[in-house]
């Protein structure tokens, strides 16, 4: 959305335009969605807090100002909060899908879906084990495909501060794969 229709959309959404709104949710509620899934690996979880995510914003929308940062920004900002606060109340680490969970596609294609399957299996617990900034950067960068420097305005920071910590998150990934058999760069691109 651009820039100009998005501050038109929320000054609206001041007034009281619950169109406004449902238009600014249409188009961030899938990359929203798709944060929260990959933080909590649990879709229900990530619907209810996608949901939560939208309803603060809803309840929030006085306090925004526009620092010339994408909407998205923000509700990112929100989102993490809220993956934070859920781990905080159940206080434990992201669950990792097991094999077991995952169905099994037609026999022909079985050992390379098993092995993708796996190879999922383990970059995100290499992801968990991330510091919270470093998983940030993997999911906005890898996997929602953020440029640097969006990456960098979303998370407050410079984009050589967003260089050093995917450097060093994609370091510490690369020896977790490596451990466990795979190579970064495969497994990376066969999430695209």
């Amino acid at each position: 959305m651009e820039r100009s229709n998005e501050r038109r959309l929320l000054q609206q959404v001041r007034r009281g335009d619950t169109d406004a709104f449902a238009s600014l949710y249409q188009d961030n509620v899938q990359a929203v969605f798709r944060y929260i899934a990959y933080r909590v690996n649990n879709a229900q979880l990530a619907e209810d807090l996608t949901g939560d995510v939208f309803i603060r914003a809803l309840k929030s929308i006085s306090t925004y100002e526009d620092q010339g940062k994408p909407f998205l920004a923000w509700l990112y900002r929100i989102a993490h909060a809220r993956v934070v606060d859920h781990y905080r109340q159940t206080n434990r680490r992201p669950e990792a899908a097991t094999l077991d969970e995952q169905p099994i596609e037609a026999p022909g294609d079985m050992d390379a879906s098993l092995i993708r399957r796996q190879a999922a299996k383990v970059l995100r617990e290499a992801i968990a084990d991330l510091t919270e900034d470093q998983q940030q950067v993997i999911i906005l960068r890898f996997i929602e495909g953020q440029r640097i420097e969006m990456v960098a305005e979303q998370m407050g920071k410079q984009a050589n501060a967003i260089k050093q910590l995917q450097h060093r998150a994609l370091h510490a990934l690369a020896a977790r794969l490596e451990r466990a058999g795979f190579d970064i760069e495969t497994v990376l691109a066969g999430m695209a």
